[in-house]
């Protein structure tokens, strides 16, 4: 049986020996040690373990989610619902921050516009750039500076 050193399996993966290190250290991969030189050897079977963190991750899985969903493998369970769950829910989550992200750009895109036909400010003690302070906003930014502050 042929074992792979950190450089092949990173080479054999497509991704870097770095990686590998990394992912065996968050426990995502299993080498075996070489009693002789205490170098990392992986089997064949590592190189489908880290296919899939590969793949999970480029559809959004954190390296602990992947970790939860390896452990429901090393116990016998399917994963499959753990996998459909989380997705799900990061689906919701992205749909919220991309509705943030577009009503922020609308703001952006509306203060752009009202500044390109404002002159240029020097501060004069009581401002500090006139054109963010004409920004209105719907809340009281110093009321939610404040509460922000209570919070934390």
């Amino acid at each position: 049986m042929y074992l792979y050193t950190v450089t092949e399996l990173a080479n054999r993966c497509e991704t870097t020996p770095h990686a590998v290190r990394y992912y065996t250290r968050m426990g995502l991969l299993r080498p075996k040690r070489n009693p002789e030189n205490g170098y990392r050897l992986y089997k064949i079977e590592e190189i489908s373990w880290l296919r899939f963190v590969r793949q999970a991750k480029s559809l959004g899985y954190t390296l602990k989610e992947i970790k939860e969903i390896m452990n429901d493998v090393d116990d016998s369970k399917s994963p499959c619902p753990r996998v459909r769950e989380i997705l799900m829910t990061r689906i919701i989550d992205n749909r919220k921050h991309l509705e943030e992200l577009m009503l922020l750009q609308t703001r952006m895109e509306k203060a752009l516009k009202q500044w390109s036909k404002m002159p240029d400010g020097v501060p004069d003690g009581h401002s500090v750039c006139h054109l963010i302070e004409t920004v209105t906003s719907k809340t009281d930014p110093v009321k939610d500076v404040m509460n922000d502050d209570i919070k934390h």
